[in-house]
């Protein structure tokens, strides 16, 4: 299978961030989950997955890496590259591509705490079977058991379920920049499911709304909208489907990790 790269956003999304202030970090990215941070974690489980080949950082201020000595060895060898953040996330992705020659690019986020290398191998082997300009990594809601995980999940509700975001993106296409413009035209709804879809047009608006909108065919419209091919990659594992951007997320990737079977 063709190798990845892989971009990690790990940019602050404003000048400050509460959340990794209350806790004496200038980046969310350098938080500690069990003892390690969170973009060590990340670029660990990376380097573990077998699909991928090369590693990018995208951060705003490449001097506190400094600070995680387990990267040392990795910037050293040149396997780590480095890539100016962007006002958001979504502009940094459009951006980093636009410079990037790879043809396949992983997209994951430094507070993606409980990623591991099977995991990230598992999405990739999905992604690449689709054959998709665009692979986007969902969970359904029916994975998770834990009614307080549930509550601080962002859901889009389709007729065939609630999902997810898994924070994994697989750019398989050159056509998938067309893609990572709209997201960054579009990012400030992403709280906002229905102001995100109806962005897309008023018939998959007026879809979702009145709740006949399924996921395959909110891909396929979207894709017409787009002129490149978005498809959904259904991930099982619940753990999967969390990032760690407040104080209870921390709590319930602690929790997971000090169980071990990782479930939610």
């Amino acid at each position: 299978m063709q190798p990845y790269t892989a971009l990690v956003l790990a940019g602050r999304r404003g000048p400050d961030d509460p959340f990794a202030r209350s806790r004496g970090a200038s980046h969310r990215a350098l938080l500690e989950v069990a003892g390690v941070p969170m973009l060590v974690r990340v670029l660990s489980a990376l380097r573990r997955a077998r699909h991928v080949s090369r590693i990018c950082i995208s951060i705003d201020a490449p001097e506190v890496l400094d600070a995680l000595p387990a990267l040392a060895g990795w910037r050293a060898d040149g396997s780590l590259s480095l890539h100016a953040s962007q006002q958001s996330p979504a502009s940094s992705v459009a951006d980093a591509l636009e410079s990037m020659t790879d043809e396949r690019v992983l997209v994951t986020t430094a507070d993606h705490a409980l990623l591991t290398g099977p995991r990230v191998d598992c999405f990739l082997e999905r992604a690449a079977v689709t054959g998709a300009d665009v692979a986007v990594g969902v969970v359904e809601q029916a994975a998770f058991a834990d009614a307080d995980a549930i509550a601080a999940r962002t859901w889009i509700r389709l007729r065939c379920g609630s999902y997810t975001g898994a924070n994994l993106f697989a750019f398989q296409h050159p056509r998938a920049r067309r893609v990572a413009a709209f997201f960054a035209r579009a990012e400030r709804h992403r709280k906002r499911p229905w102001r995100m879809i109806a962005a897309l047009g008023p018939r998959l608006g007026i879809e979702y709304l009145a709740g006949t909108l399924d996921l395959d065919s909110a891909c396929a419209q979207f894709s017409r909208r787009m002129g490149a091919s978005v498809r959904p990659v259904k991930l099982e594992e619940a753990a999967a489907a969390i990032d760690v951007d407040k104080p209870a997320d921390l709590a319930l990737a602690e929790q997971i990790l000090a169980t071990g079977d990782g479930s939610v």
